[in-house]
């Protein structure tokens, strides 16, 4: 059956045109915007807070935006949807999910909406050996096993830290059934989630239900394995005379120094405070050092400006 059309653009608030450079600052605003953690309806800016990680999983993925662009921009935010003829193919296991196609299946609860499972999803792929074996009768096939059912799941780092259970809903045809899912602490980027026998029923036995983790885009981190990178400005003076600055991390802000003649783009570790580890262990913040310059300057500051270049010793590229 037809879906409803996302228009990620204006979901960002960005033209089609937009730079990747465009869209990261409108995600980042956004998502400062709409985080559960700082808006007042949490429940209303949790909704918002997926569509626009599900507009810039798309848009900030040069790969997956340039699928997205193949729609064409004549496509209205809120119009039924089907895939145009000849995306056969176009997502793993070459068949559309949810697109009339027999098989098909549905999720509720992982954060994606059905348009994007539709078209980058793991769209309810069969399993490529699917028949079990009874070693006592010979190793002839006693039946076959329903077909897996594979996802993708949206998870935010908030859970990676401490773990959580979702509910998460399938649906084929008439039939919709919800299971719990427990996401363990420490999981990661492309890993997946296995629910035994919640699969497709088959003779021998139902399939199994697999959730392939998508990590929610945070508004001040990037994911590096267990490590998270902040980028954090700093004005020149306190870069050339040393300073004191908070940080946001998940679990609270944290002060870190910053040392005489700090450089642009330096790195700053905080052990301890970035993502767990399934096997143990726990990553550091990356604080990387941004030195910005004023755009304009006062007369009063352009005469100290001018009174330094004078007067400093300091020749760029010399050691």
């Amino acid at each position: 059956m037809p879906v409803q059309y996302k228009d990620y653009y204006e979901t960002l608030g960005v033209s089609r045109s937009a730079s990747e450079a465009e869209i990261k600052k409108a995600f980042r605003n956004l998502a400062r915007k709409y985080h559960p953690d700082v808006a007042r309806d949490k429940k209303s800016a949790e909704a918002k807070f997926k569509e626009i990680n599900e507009a810039y999983e798309v848009l900030g993925d040069p790969d997956k935006r340039a699928k997205y662009d193949q729609l064409g921009a004549d496509w209205k935010s809120g119009a039924e949807f089907r895939p145009p003829p000849g995306w056969e193919g176009f997502g793993p296991g070459g068949a559309f999910r949810g697109a009339g196609r027999e098989g098909g299946f549905e999720f509720g609860g992982t954060g994606f909406s059905d348009f994007f499972e539709q078209l980058f999803g793991g769209m309810g792929r069969g399993r490529t050996e699917g028949f079990r074996f009874d070693r006592n009768f010979g190793g002839a096939a006693s039946g076959q096993l329903g077909r897996d059912i594979e996802g993708d799941i949206l998870v935010t780092l908030d859970e990676v830290l401490n773990g959580s259970l979702r509910a998460v809903t399938v649906r084929h045809g008439h039939r919709s059934e919800t299971h719990q899912v427990k996401i363990p602490a420490g999981v990661g980027e492309g890993q997946r989630l296995r629910i035994a026998g919640r699969g497709e029923k088959g003779p021998a036995g139902a399939g199994d239900l697999f959730l392939r983790v998508r990590l929610a885009r945070h508004p001040e981190f990037e994911v590096r394995g267990q490590d998270l990178i902040h980028e954090t400005p700093v004005a020149p003076w306190d870069a050339v005379l040393g300073s004191s600055l908070r940080v946001p991390s998940l679990t609270g802000p944290v002060s870190i120094r910053i040392p005489p003649g700090t450089q642009n783009g330096q790195k700053l570790r905080v052990r301890g405070r970035g993502l767990p580890s399934r096997e143990g262990g726990q990553g550091d913040l990356i604080v990387v050092i941004t030195v910005e310059l004023p755009k304009t300057v006062t007369d009063s500051e352009r005469k100290l400006w001018e009174q330094l270049a004078r007067q400093s010793a300091f020749r760029p590229g010399e050691s």
